[in-house]
């Protein structure tokens, strides 16, 4: 087999996980694939294939549930988010690599340990919370490919329920991952690879749909963060060990 068509292998088996995940949860695409994503094309390519990937599997998520967005609350969270993408694209077109890895690897490490352990902080509470969240998020979509924690915390210190919650995080993943795009150029791959993302993308959605009807949410959402933790202190260990 030839080397292109291995590393279409590889990219499409983390992209049909990311995808399995977000349909099966409503987020987790960027958390479960950026760490392999980073490692096999490097922290530039490997976050802009993440955008667009997280992009793409909100969209389908979303044709089916755009009518319970919540546009009003949503306002405050992709304004903040577009005002920090920029900088956060320029940041990582800046940082070496060796730094780049360890500062996504610790991201992705401390975003979804707060998640895990369902950390209540006051400042993301209300609109002002929804500004706070949304420029974290969108700083960090940018730069580490992995938005979704900060929003996810901001549900959580809100009160949100799951049912309020999915739609919304999908809404908000089409929005903040094409400002993310925007801001960058697209990832330089083979056809083999772009085939192989492709059928991932479409394969995993359709899988994540069939396990959401058999899967209890708290195993579920359990599974995907001990997943998106262990990816990321493996690039963090690459990230400090390259150093």
């Amino acid at each position: 087999m030839s080397a292109a068509w291995s590393l279409a292998l590889l990219l499409g088996g983390i992209v049909l996980l990311g995808a399995s995940v977000q349909r099966l949860t409503g987020m987790g695409f960027a958390l479960v694939a950026a760490p392999g994503l980073v490692l096999l094309l490097g922290p530039a390519q490997g976050v802009v294939l993440c955008n667009g990937g997280a992009g793409v599997i909100s969209a389908i998520g979303l044709a089916a549930s755009w009518r319970r967005v919540r546009l009003a609350a949503m306002v405050p969270l992709v304004v903040a988010a577009a005002c920090t993408v920029p900088l956060g694209s320029w940041v990582a077109a800046r940082l070496p690599e060796p730094w780049l890895l360890a500062g996504i690897g610790a991201a992705v490490c401390v975003a979804v340990g707060s998640v895990m352990l369902g950390v209540r902080i006051p400042a993301l509470r209300a609109r002002r919370g929804a500004v706070v969240a949304g420029a974290a998020s969108g700083f960090m979509n940018s730069s580490a490919g992995v938005g979704g924690p900060a929003v996810s915390l901001y549900a959580l210190n809100a009160g949100w329920t799951v049912a309020e919650f999915v739609p919304n995080a999908q809404f908000y993943g089409v929005v903040v991952n094409a400002f993310s795009l925007a801001a960058k150029s697209p990832p330089h791959l083979s056809a083999p690879a772009w085939t192989g993302i492709g059928t991932a993308l479409l394969a995993g959605a359709a899988l994540g749909r069939v396990l959401a009807a058999h899967t209890p949410e708290r195993q579920a959402k359990r599974a995907v963060q001990w997943l998106a933790l262990a990816g990321g202190a493996v690039t963090l260990a690459k990230g400090l060990y390259t150093l």
